[in-house]
């Protein structure tokens, strides 16, 4: 789509200079690859872009890193931003998607029984917030408001085209402070494994952010308990470390499975 659209403004560009030459250093100079990107999304969706150091500056980035503590040890996360080749490497096992196939590797005979499919990019998406629905393939509606503890944010309602990713029905709603922009919260649905799209919203709040290359992005998130769509209280924090963001891709080769590795079906 950003394509197209670029290609439709470079097009009427050139049809305006052959009528009138005087405008034609004029029009080129005000086109500008950032006027093209940002202006095919929804005012309220750069809005909340721009809060976060804008979705121009993230489209350079192309690996992002960062680790969790969980029970077990450290899961560390490297994603290539660009192609999304991933790799979860826990004390247990490694996870990992190459393009084609997504693998694990178990460490020490210890049997993974994890749901690889559900889990394949699911921590990097919610970590990747806001900038994350700048993906093609989304279409974005107003949502209706969220209102806790007296304060009221506007929703962006996302969903996705036929096709896109492992779980197309889902949805998300983003959250944000009206006055800032800031993304505040995130309610999403779970639809994998099912055939049809969910009601029922699930509540993340974002309201610890750590700037990263100019960009803001969680230090840490919270998990809430819900009821009829609307979170209730806190009951988990997930925290966010060791963070990498760079604009070099990573090394191919640490997505891709050795021998003995096993395909996931």
């Amino acid at each position: 789509m950003r394509k197209l659209l670029y290609t439709i403004l470079i097009a009427m560009t050139v049809m305006a200079c052959k009528k009138n030459n005087k405008v034609e250093s004029t029009v080129i100079e005000e086109i500008s690859k950032e006027d093209v990107t940002t202006s095919i999304y929804p005012e309220d969706v750069t809005k909340v872009f721009s809060a976060h150091g804008g979705i121009d500056k993230w489209n350079t980035m192309k690996t992002l890193s960062f680790t969790m503590e969980k029970a077990n040890g450290k899961e560390i996360t490297t994603t290539n931003l660009k192609t999304r080749l991933e790799r979860i490497e826990t004390p247990t096992y490694i996870l990992g998607y190459d393009g084609k196939n997504l693998w694990v590797s178990e460490k020490d005979g210890n049997e993974y029984k994890g749901n690889a499919r559900f889990y394949k990019g699911l921590m990097m998406y919610f970590y990747a917030m806001p900038f994350i629905i700048g993906d093609d393939g989304i279409t974005y509606e107003t949502a209706k408001p969220l209102t806790f503890e007296g304060k009221t944010y506007p929703g962006i309602l996302i969903s996705y085209e036929a096709g896109i990713g492992e779980s197309p029905d889902d949805q998300y709603i983003i959250y944000y402070d009206e006055v800032s922009g800031q993304m505040e919260w995130l309610a999403y649905t779970v639809t994998f494994g099912k055939n049809e799209k969910s009601k029922d919203f699930h509540f993340i709040r974002y309201n610890n952010w750590q700037d990263i290359k100019g960009l803001k992005l969680p230090k840490s998130i919270d998990w809430y308990s819900y009821e009829n769509n609307q979170p209730i209280a806190k009951n988990g924090t997930t925290e966010f470390l060791e963070v990498k963001l760079l604009e070099e891709a990573p090394d191919k080769e640490i997505f891709m499975m050795e021998e003995g590795d096993m395909i996931i079906k």
